[in-house]
């Protein structure tokens, strides 16, 4: 229900707002800085927001969106657990237990009370992927995996320090003692608490200026505000109910069986809702999504469609509403392993997105490549110790009405990077021999599809645990509107003995010194018929190798010069 807060100034509303924006980036900026794994601090594999008593989200960083939907339902249940009158300055909890509201065990949420005149007001929570947190593959996304007991180590909702400095030392020796790399895990736990602590200052101050009486009531209207907004957006939407369906490639077990995500999109009253009725039932491998995650793909849909005049915060999600079919892989039942989720959160955001292309075609594209490669690596340095390096590495975006797809870019839910090479190889004895666009990779149309990257490893020294979680290998990304598909993603392995391997889009195996990785992701759908294309564009991308001349030919109708 709408609550109305006629007394508060708008102009100092406003102030607060942004300085609430400005927080929670101060905080990833910390998190992001004082983290040890590559994956973090290179890859931007973190997130920092602040929320409500209540345990809605009050402001939250540019970071990333499955993390910032998904920090709702754990910190709402670490309020549960722990009531927030029995809370102290200073304490700091976390857990991962995807069962109990968290989404995969290597995302470990730290949640720390905001205290003014003596009281909680808010919390400030952070998320971070940590790069290993035990299981049975280093770097804890095993693609084999068949429950989650396989996946890594389990935390519920626990208290991690007491006041402002009596940390648990018992859950600091269970962390240690369940990672392969156990100076780099509580390094990366340690920046979450620095990004907490920032924000619990920082907000602090902002209480003493205005008063935390005060500041609770422009908290409850920025919510209030967001979600009247929201459901404007909505109400300028034709109402109706929208349907697509795609599908994942497999579930890392059972590889020729395609994975099916199927939802209606009913818009109705200013009310969103998603029906995944007809998806997938719950699947043996690791690409089950508990709810939490499915949320994350419609809040980030929703707010693609409302626009971005509105204030991201809890007060937008409160139109959504979600049928998750019981025992289906958007619903799993426990202990279903979840820890590749993204693989099919990102599906299940470009399928509301696509069920939506036909009433909102200048605001969402063709599809993008919806592709998020996760690489693991893990071994042993000549001085015997253990690394993991993970990266992180994208498809191409959707070709939209009046503009080409971007290359090789985080879409949807996601929001990651790459690691740099120079960054990967002082990480692991691996050599990255080439960073390259791939030709042709994008959909052809009258706007062209982002492209995907080749990028080939090479093993020098020692035996690597190598983990593959991939995507579009066997389903292309969709053109509309008369575009083409992309280029579906391949992976090969080269072995030092000559063999040719063919990766599955899932593997899990080990690499010996002098083998090659080579990885092409997909690229993204086209816009438009191809035949429409202006040819200087053609050309153009011909002179900076994005299209062959062949497919400039064949697809493009353009002949030399």
């Amino acid at each position: 229900m709408l609550k109305h807060h006629h007394q508060l100034d708008p102009i100092t509303v406003e102030v607060v707002r942004n300085k609430l924006d400005g927080i929670a980036n101060e905080m990833e900026s910390t998190l992001l800085r004082s983290s040890f794994s590559p994956i973090v601090r290179e890859g931007l594999d973190a997130s920092a927001s602040l929320f409500t008593l209540e345990g809605e989200s009050l402001a939250q960083a540019i970071a990333i969106p499955i993390h910032l939907a998904t920090m709702i339902p754990v910190v709402r249940r670490i309020i549960a657990e722990f009531p927030p009158s029995t809370m102290k300055e200073g304490d700091i909890y976390l857990m991962n237990d995807p069962y109990l509201g968290g989404t995969h065990l290597p995302d470990i949420a730290l949640v720390m009370p905001i205290f003014a005149d003596g009281r909680p007001i808010a919390f400030a929570a952070t998320m971070t992927h940590h790069q290993d947190v035990g299981g049975m593959a280093p770097g804890s996304i095993p693609t084999n995996a068949t429950e989650i007991h396989q996946e890594g180590l389990r935390l519920p909702p626990l208290k991690f320090r007491d006041g402002p400095h009596d940390f648990n030392e018992t859950v600091v020796r269970i962390l240690r003692l369940n990672s392969r790399i156990p100076d780099v895990f509580m390094g990366d736990i340690h920046a979450q608490v620095s990004a907490c602590s920032v924000g619990a200052r920082r907000v602090a101050e902002v209480a003493e200026t205005y008063g935390s009486n005060m500041l609770l009531s422009i908290f409850a209207d920025l919510l209030d505000r967001s979600e009247q907004m929201t459901r404007e957006a909505l109400r300028a939407i034709p109402e109706g109910t929208y349907r697509y369906v795609d599908f994942n490639d497999n579930d890392g077990i059972d590889l020729d069986k395609r994975i099916r995500i199927e939802v209606a999109v009913t818009i109705k009253d200013g009310t969103f809702l998603c029906d995944f009725t007809g998806t997938s039932a719950q699947v043996r491998g690791p690409f089950n999504v508990v709810p939490s995650g499915s949320q994350a793909a419609a809040y980030f849909a929703l707010r693609t469609i409302t626009g971005q005049h509105i204030p991201t915060n809890g007060g937008c999600f409160r139109p959504v509403e979600l049928n998750l079919p019981e025992g289906s892989i958007l619903n799993p039942k426990e202990p279903a392993p979840v820890n590749s989720r993204t693989a099919t959160i990102k599906r299940a955001t470009g399928a509301i997105l696509g069920a939506l292309r036909e009433i909102m075609p200048e605001v969402i594209g063709a599809d993008a490549a919806g592709e998020m490669l996760a690489l693991m690596f893990g071994g042993t340095w000549k001085d015997g110790k253990r690394y993991v390096v993970g990266e992180l590495i994208a498809g191409g975006s959707g070709a939209g009405p009046n503009s080409d797809g971007v290359d090789v870019v985080e879409t949807d839910a996601t929001n990651c990077m790459n690691l740099p090479v120079e960054a990967f190889e002082r990480d692991a004895p691996i050599r990255i021999n080439k960073t390259i666009l791939r030709r042709d990779s994008g959909g052809a149309g009258r706007f062209r599809g982002g492209l995907g990257i080749e990028r080939e490893y090479e093993v020098l020294d020692g035996e690597v645990v190598f983990t593959h979680r991939g995507e579009r290998h066997f389903c292309a990304a969709s053109g509309a509107e008369g575009g083409l598909p992309g280029m579906m993603a391949r992976t090969t392995i080269y072995r030092a003995s000559g063999e040719v391997e063919i990766v599955p889009s899932k593997l899990v195996c080990r690499l010996f010194p002098g083998d090659r990785v080579l990885i092409e992701t997909a690229g993204a759908g086209g816009f438009g018929d191809p035949k429409e294309r202006d040819k200087a564009r053609v050309e153009q991308d011909i002179a900076n190798g994005k299209v062959s001349r062949e497919a400039a030919r064949e697809l493009y109708g353009v002949s030399e010069g």
